[in-house]
């Protein structure tokens, strides 16, 4: 079946996931991490993209990011990877891919999911069994989001500022957010949409991702095949 085309829509969000070709690691070392959280904030300011959440684990990452050009995701992404390959070989003096592949990612509606796809991107730490709660896990955003760390890659989102009228605020209102994990189906919601590339949101929101599109972004219905007469 052939791939569906991507969907960039200029200031709406993306859940963005890259994994380690076969699930294999691509952060051996914390200098690894730093290197790659380097790589992303030059290609994110290069290629206009504001970075509002991100994880990174041992063999993959997630980002939320939005886009203020069409094609910005997918430039980012492929001089961040580019350049991480090259550093990542030469330091471990291999060669060959290192991702699994083009990165996988879905547009979310952000007024009724953000904060749901912050929080599930933030706490895989924690639903791994790395850590018991997302703020013991060093290569997160929630140290941005929900514990007054001041990350120049962080560029919270309108939706994250109207949490509270100051800093402060704003990040106890986010961190009550994380008393509950989130709920089996809004986990398989999140998964769904970002591995079949289609739109986390609601029915009206989807109708408004391919009216400005042009593709589909709800997966079709699995039926019985037609009898041939």
């Amino acid at each position: 079946m052939a791939r569906l085309p991507r969907i960039c829509l200029p200031d709406m969000p993306q859940h963005i996931i890259q994994r380690g070709n076969n699930r294999q690691v691509c952060f051996g070392s914390e200098e690894d991490f730093s290197n790659y959280a380097y790589l992303l904030s030059k290609y994110s300011q290069e290629f206009e993209v504001s970075i509002h959440a991100w994880v990174f684990m041992t063999n993959h990452v997630h980002l939320l990011a939005t886009p203020k050009q069409a094609n910005g995701i997918s430039s980012m992404m492929q001089a961040l990877g580019r350049r991480y390959v090259r550093y990542f070989n030469y330091t471990y003096q291999r060669s060959g891919t290192l991702w699994e592949g083009r990165f996988k990612s879905c547009v979310v509606d952000a007024e009724n999911y953000l904060l749901t796809c912050m929080r599930y991107i933030e706490l895989n730490p924690v639903r791994a069994s790395m850590v018991s709660a997302p703020e013991e896990y060093h290569w997160s955003s929630y140290h941005a989001n929900g514990a007054c760390k001041q990350i120049e890659l962080c560029k919270p989102h309108e939706v994250y500022t109207r949490l509270g009228k100051t800093k402060q605020t704003r990040m106890r209102a986010y961190r009550e957010l994380f008393k509950y994990h989130l709920e089996n189906d809004e986990l398989v919601q999140v998964r769904k949409a970002v591995n079949q590339g289609m739109a986390l949101g609601n029915d009206r929101f989807k109708h408004e991702v391919e009216q400005l599109s042009g593709r589909r972004v709800t997966a079709l219905r699995r039926g019985p095949k037609p009898k041939n007469n």
